[in-house]
C-alpha cells in the first residue's frame, strides 16, 4: 500500500512542469514590473507638466489681469482636471480598461453625486460668485455667521481672515444663497456718532465746536455735506447725532479719531460729558 502511494506521488510530481510555472511567475513579474515602473515614471512625468501647465496658466491669467477670486478659481478647477487626466492614464497604464473603469466612475458618480449634493451646490454657488462678483478678493463681508477679508474664493469654498487672524471657510453655496453685507464694495461710506453732553449746554456752541473738528480733518469728505443735529433729549443727556461721509479704507481710522478728538476737544472747551442721574422726589407729610 505505501509503495503504491509513493508512486502516485512521483507519477503526479513528474506530470508537474515545475521549471515552466517558475517561467511563468517570473514572465508575469516582469510584465507587473513594467507596468507599475511605467505608471510610476507617468505619474513622475505628469506631476511635472502639471506643474509648468499651471505656471504657464498662471502667469497668463497675471498678464490679462484678471481678478485674484478669478485666478484662484481657474487655477483650481485646472489642477483637479489635469490631475483626474494623470489618474486615467496611470490606470491605463497598470492595464484597467479606461471604458469600463470610466462605466465605473459614472455609475459611482450618479451615488456620489447624490451623496455630495451640497459640494456640487457650492460648485454651483462659486461659479455665481464668479460670475455676479458680489465681492471679490480684499473685500470685507459679513454673511452666514461668519465675518472678514476674502483671501480666496475656491471652487467649493471662499476663505475669509478675521480681524484677530482666524481663518474661516465658508460654503460657496450658502454664500451665493443668502444675504451678504460687502462693506468694501463702495468707494465711500457713511459714519456715525451720538455725542451726548449736559443739559444746559448751548446746543449752537456744541455745534460749532463739532463742525470745526470736521472741518480740520482732511479724510473727511464735504460732499455729500456733513451732518450736525439734535437726535433726542434723553434721561439723562442731550444726545447730539453727526453724520460724516469718507472713502471706505479710511472709515475705521475717522471712526475711532473722531472720538478721541470730540473727547480731548469737549474737555478741553468745558463742555460737560453727562453721567446717569436720578431725580428722587421726597414726600412731604
Amino acid at each position: 500500500m505505501l509503495l503504491t502511494l509513493l508512486d502516485a506521488a512521483t507519477k503526479a510530481s513528474s506530470m508537474v512542469d515545475i521549471p515552466k510555472i517558475i517561467d511563468k511567475l517570473v514572465e508575469w513579474g516582469i510584465n507587473v514590473g513594467k507596468d507599475l515602473i511605467g505608471a510610476i515614471l507617468i505619474y513622475i512625468i505628469g506631476r511635472f507638466i502639471i506643474r509648468q501647465i499651471s505656471r504657464l496658466v498662471a502667469k497668463i491669467l497675471e498678464k490679462r489681469k484678471l481678478e485674484i477670486s478669478v485666478q484662484t478659481f481657474l487655477k483650481s478647477l485646472l489642477s483637479i482636471l489635469l490631475n483626474l487626466i494623470l489618474a486615467f492614464a496611470i490606470v491605463s497604464r497598470l492595464g484597467v480598461e479606461t471604458t469600463s473603469f470610466a462605466a465605473i466612475l459614472a455609475s459611482a458618480g450618479v451615488a456620489i453625486g447624490m451623496a455630495l449634493s451640497g459640494n456640487l451646490s457650492n460648485f454651483a454657488g462659486g461659479l455665481i460668485i464668479l460670475v455676479f462678483k458680489p465681492f471679490k478678493v480684499g473685500d470685507y463681508i459679513d454673511g452666514q455667521g461668519a465675518s472678514g477679508t476674502v483671501k480666496e474664493i475656491q471652487i467649493f469654498h471662499t476663505i475669509l481672515s478675521t480681524v484677530d487672524n482666524r481663518i474661516i471657510y465658508v460654503p460657496n453655496g450658502s454664500l451665493s444663497s443668502n444675504a451678504i453685507t460687502n462693506y468694501s464694495k463702495q468707494e465711500t461710506r457713511r459714519a456715525e456718532w451720538v455725542f451726548g453732553v449736559e443739559y444746559g449746554e448751548d446746543y449752537e456752541r456744541v455745534k460749532a465746536v463739532l463742525e470745526r473738528i470736521i472741518a480740520a480733518d482732511e479724510r473727511i469728505l464735504q460732499t455729500p455735506a456733513p451732518f450736525i443735529g439734535l437726535g433726542s433729549l434723553s434721561a439723562s443727556s442731550v444726545d447730539i447725532k453727526v453724520r460724516v461721509w469718507t472713502k471706505t479704507a479710511d472709515y475705521w481710522d475717522v471712526m475711532f479719531d473722531m472720538n478721541r478728538i470730540v473727547y480731548a476737544t469737549f474737555n478741553k472747551e468745558g463742555i460737560g460729558f453727562p453721567f446717569p442721574q436720578l431725580t428722587v422726589h421726597q414726600a412731604q407729610d
